[in-house]
């Protein structure tokens, strides 16, 4: 396995492809002008936000491509210290169409963009569920990026930076919405993603795995369907309403009640049961989501 190369600023990231540093903390770069051609799949991690559109669509998608996928061209959101594998196959010199966008989280520190950057969950989606865009949202996006590019020729002044903040802010809201009419038009094979979500929590919750090895998490949701954690969650809320956490725990309550209700366990056997270290955290999610305590539920009924 290649080594990772990690870059730590804006002006490594420019070094690397050979460009002009024109602001520390963010950059636009054009890659149809990159003259250095990577030979060989090189991993590499940064500590700063990117943001890279791509001329050709990702050919590793694990679900497999589907008839309405876009074919224009895939966009690729990588949050800090994550790592990405540039692949060789791909990254020929024909093929290098697009632009990347990379700032680092000094730029929004203490703005309303910094305190909205945890809402942008498709930065730690895996390069595998890349946005797909048309011609008309790559137009969009490209708009963006050209005023970025614009301020960035300008001399740095008090409104550099909120000018720069607000057009990346905008960017980032376009690919939420973006990402949101993606999730609709693959219904089809999310509703077969869903199904496999609830078939594996059925089968977790009906065998000794529970016991063995606690309450099964959204990372391991994730990897049972190979997708990222944020990006299941993503699509279950889109699909169902609920996020992969809440899932898990609507299978763990509707199991919690079958148990209350079918046996003389008591509360702690239970808890126990179904992977809980502490009764008493069994007994406030229970509350939580039914609006009674595991023994009220059981009076009640």
């Amino acid at each position: 396995m290649q080594p990772i190369i990690h870059i730590k600023s804006i002006s490594e990231i420019n070094k690397f492809v050979k460009g002009v540093t024109k602001h520390p903390l963010v950059a636009v770069i054009d890659f149809s002008k990159v003259d250095e051609m990577i030979e060989e799949d090189v991993r590499v991690s940064c500590d700063f936000y990117s943001i890279m559109f791509k001329n050709y669509c990702a050919n590793n998608l694990r679900y497999g491509r589907q008839s309405y996928d876009f074919q224009d061209g895939s966009l690729i959101c990588i949050g800090p210290r994550q790592v990405l594998t540039m692949d060789s196959e791909i990254d020929n010199k024909e093929d290098m169409m697009g632009w990347g966008l990379f700032f680092h989280p000094d730029l929004v520190r203490g703005t309303s963009l910094g305190a909205k950057m945890k809402e942008y969950t498709f930065f730690s989606y895996e390069s595998s569920e890349a946005l797909h865009l048309s011609d008309k949202e790559k137009t969009t996006l490209f708009d963006c990026i050209q005023k970025i590019q614009n301020e960035l020729e300008e001399n740095i002044d008090n409104y550099s930076q909120s000018l720069i903040v607000s057009n990346i802010e905008v960017l980032l809201n376009y690919c939420t919405r973006y990402y949101g009419r993606q999730f609709i038009t693959r219904k089809i094979s999310n509703r077969d993603i869903v199904s496999q979500v609830e078939s594996i929590l059925q089968d977790y919750f009906n065998s000794n795995t529970i016991r063995e090895q606690g309450l099964p998490t959204v990372s391991y949701l994730a990897e049972k369907i190979n997708l990222s954690p944020n990006y299941l969650s993503d699509l279950l809320k889109k699909e169902t309403g609920m996020n992969a956490k809440d899932q898990i725990h609507y299978f763990l309550v509707e199991e919690a009640k079958n148990i209350l209700l079918g046996s003389d366990k008591s509360i702690s056997e239970i808890a126990y049961q179904l992977g809980f270290e502490y009764p008493q955290y069994f007994s406030k999610l229970f509350k939580q989501k039914t609006g009674n305590t595991p023994q009220e539920y059981r009076n009640l009924n």
